[in-house]
């Protein structure tokens, strides 16, 4: 009977947290339903709404429980600890609601321009500066919520005051070791607003090409041609010039060069040109030129300058063009491949191996 004395108040505290979570999760279930249907006709809200709908399930709770720890009696014992550690959910699961709408607003964002489109230079750009914003303001949350929750400990309270007091020097050091933390996020923002780069761009670094798969808040992921994955950080590109093919289109000329003796003639050469590139699904018809750029003591140089829509379809289309002309000149005329031309004389010296049959 003794034992079950002390017990009370806490049976009560308990009866009203339990009472509270499950007026919370009914709150919860309705305020679901209701903002559902209220923000089905605005895509971007609705997307906001949809993304804080789990966070709310859990922290709602937690905002619930935090009132009852508060209302309870002081006396009751282990309720200190209590209550800090539910006023520390409640932090960590404001933070986690804070990042779901950041993120969800992004997502609605990204989904209201779709990048399957042919022009998708406008869609790559919007999303570009929503996911490199979001994850940057993302990054502030996180940093935030921590020093929330750093800032409920007295101790941490007295340590952070005696460092900002007595060690002026620790705090220079520790500035210069985040300096490329703050720097590439600083950088995600010039990122985010100049557009130098966007998601899909068409990027060549350091020899390599490739496409930009992610952005994060540090780091750019660009896929190469072979599935390989360059990691560059983004202040790099701040420091560092780099090509970008899709800057302002993705429309991009292709050239293919062939090497030819002097006797061939252009003309049947173009005609050939212009009949396989009617007949090419990658050629957007903007550019067909076929020049002789150059030649040596043995051969001439050849260029061939056609369009395409997209670097991809470009490559594709240098392929079967280069294809089509060797084969041409193989077929129609097969003595104006590159030769070496010796006098007579000097011919019927060489030994058997050097002469044509």
């Amino acid at each position: 009977m003794t034992a079950g004395i002390p017990l009370s108040p806490w049976l009560a505290t308990v009866l009203a947290a339990v009472f509270a979570v499950t007026l919370a999760a009914i709150a919860h279930r309705v305020a679901a339903m209701v903002l559902r249907r209220a923000t089905a006709s605005i895509p971007v809200l609705h997307s906001v709404v949809l993304a804080c709908i789990p966070v709310m399930r859990v922290l709602l709770p937690l905002i619930t429980l935090q009132l009852v720890w508060q209302a309870a009696s002081s006396d009751l014992p282990y309720i200190e600890g209590i209550r800090h550690f539910n006023g520390l959910c409640v932090i960590a699961g404001a933070c986690w609601l804070l990042i779901a709408a950041i993120s969800g607003l992004a997502n609605g964002v990204i989904a209201q321009h779709p990048a399957d489109v042919e022009d998708n230079l406008n869609a790559r750009r919007i999303a570009t500066q929503a996911r490199v914003l979001s994850r940057t303001a993302m990054t502030g949350v996180v940093m935030a919520g921590l020093a929330m929750m750093l800032m409920t400990f007295p101790g941490a309270r007295q340590v952070g005051a005696s460092l900002l007091a007595s060690a002026g020097v620790v705090g220079i050091v520790a500035g210069i070791a985040a300096r490329p933390v703050f720097s590439n996020i600083i950088a995600g923002l010039q990122i985010a607003l100049a557009q130098p780069i966007r998601i899909d761009d068409v990027l060549i670094i350091e020899g390599e090409w490739g496409r930009v798969e992610e952005i994060t808040s540090t780091y750019v992921v660009l896929r190469i041609w072979d599935e390989r994955r360059l990691i560059i950080p983004l202040q790099w590109f701040i420091e560092n010039p780099f090509q970008n093919w899709t800057r302002t289109s993705s429309e991009i000329l292709g050239t293919v060069f062939l090497y030819a003796d002097y006797r061939l003639p252009l003309d049947p050469l173009r005609t050939e040109l212009q009949r396989v590139l009617e007949t090419a699904p990658e050629w957007d018809r903007r550019v067909s030129v076929l020049q002789l750029t150059d030649v040596t003591e043995r051969t001439i140089q050849i260029r061939v300058l056609v369009s395409a829509r997209s670097s991809g379809l470009a490559f594709d289309l240098r392929c079967r063009v280069r294809e089509a002309l060797i084969t041409f000149i193989q077929r129609e005329y097969p003595d104006c491949l590159p030769q070496v031309r010796m006098p007579a004389d000097v011919a019927a010296k060489a030994p058997l191996s050097m002469q044509t049959p």
